[in-house]
């Protein structure tokens, strides 16, 4: 065929789309980008997390990449939801925190229990106790509302998507915006899972097998605050993993493991730990203040950042890529220097971007932030 240069346009363009949507965007060489823009619940800045008009969004926005926490049903089917729980109750009855409508469901009171979900009493309604149909008649609510009330408005819109409903997003939006878009899917409180026979591992592996995800070339990375899980996966699958980092405490699979396993999370970002996370995971992602910690004053309110520490600059010597969490526009979420007018005001949006390129001149690969759109500004002025 001759190519004229008026066609050779529409030829590219469609050649890319026939490549994204036979292999799923799954043979990208250029994925995951550098500084990879990862939408944390989907642009729950904007929208209630984890719902597909969240991640939508968050791909309208200019993500590479969109996250969806893993909790399970009780018929065994993968779904978003930021925990397990979908609604809590204080000790005296009042709503501590609900991502669905399902306290307003007379039919589901008797569902209503009290967990111990690593080693924390919880009161409140449970994934693991709904099938998926009954799930799926629940609407999604803004997790928090005192930041965030404008997304109350999108309130009982939206229902709790399925981890394959969230790769059909990914799949059609790569196609549709001629990009690879990515998932990185977080498998929550495994050892409690596994405890209850409801492990998310199998169901996991066996999604991205049906839609041939599971492989290295993958536009996937698997993601879990635990260790022991991932050490399993990396025998199972050549998927990426990633390591996630808190900055307090210990993943809860080695607390259960007792004295046999007396490491903190502090271990696992010391040089010798990243060498040990990178022989079964392709990345660590630690909490953002492992890596620029705030400046706080006499009475621990943040101010500025600080000094950055060496542990991206390690963690890329042991071969590992380096992600950050979270990177939220917020006043509530930002030290004094970077909060917007009125300083005083919760709700009001400060200088994420700012924030944002302070971490990307640490040589960051990828940051998970509540909005994709002011991701890609920080990442597309970014000057290193």
């Amino acid at each position: 065929m001759i190519r004229t240069p008026a066609l050779a346009p529409l030829v590219c363009a469609l050649s890319a789309a026939l490549s994204l949507s036979a292999c799923g965007g799954s043979d990208d060489p250029t994925w995951p980008p550098e500084r990879a823009v990862i939408a944390h619940r989907g642009a729950s800045a904007l929208r209630p997390e984890h719902t597909l008009a969240a991640y939508q969004k968050a791909i309208d926005d200019g993500a590479d990449i969109i996250e969806p926490d893993l909790v399970i049903t009780k018929d065994g089917v993968l779904v978003s939801r930021h925990e397990n729980a979908i609604a809590i109750l204080n000790a005296d009855g009042s709503v501590r925190e609900a991502t669905t409508n399902v306290i307003d469901r007379p039919e589901f009171a008797n569902r209503k229990t009290t967990k111990t979900i690593d080693g924390t009493a919880i009161t409140g309604w449970f994934t693991e106790d709904f099938t998926l149909a009954e799930l799926k008649t629940l609407r999604a609510r803004e997790r928090i509302p005192a930041i965030r009330p404008a997304n109350t408005a999108f309130n009982d819109q939206f229902p709790v998507a399925t981890l394959q409903e969230i790769i059909d997003l990914a799949k059609a939006q790569s196609v549709a915006k001629g990009r690879t878009i990515g998932i990185e899917p977080e498998t929550k409180h495994p050892t409690y899972f596994q405890s209850i026979g409801l492990p998310l591992e199998k169901p996991l592996l066996a999604t991205l097998e049906k839609n041939d995800w599971n492989h290295r070339n993958a536009p996937v990375i698997v993601q879990s605050f635990e260790v022991t899980n991932l050490k399993d996966l990396s025998k199972l699958t050549t998927v990426r993993l990633a390591q996630l980092v808190s900055n307090n405490g210990r993943p809860y699979d080695f607390v259960v493991q007792g004295a046999s396993n007396t490491r903190s999370y502090a271990d696992l970002v010391t040089p010798a730990g990243l060498k040990d996370i990178a022989t079964y995971a392709y990345a660590v992602a630690p909490f953002k203040e492992l890596i620029i910690p705030f400046v706080r004053d006499a009475a621990g309110v943040p101010t500025g950042l600080g000094q950055p520490t060496e542990v991206v600059k390690n963690a890329q010597a042991a071969g590992l890529k380096v992600h950050s969490w979270t990177f939220r526009p917020e006043n509530s979420f930002l030290p004094t220097a970077l909060k917007g007018n009125p300083a005083s005001d919760p709700t009001a949006r400060g200088n994420s971007v700012a924030e944002i390129q302070a971490y990307l001149k640490t040589g960051l690969n990828g940051f998970f932030t509540d909005d994709s759109a002011v991701g890609r500004l920080a990442v597309d002025t970014f000057k290193p």
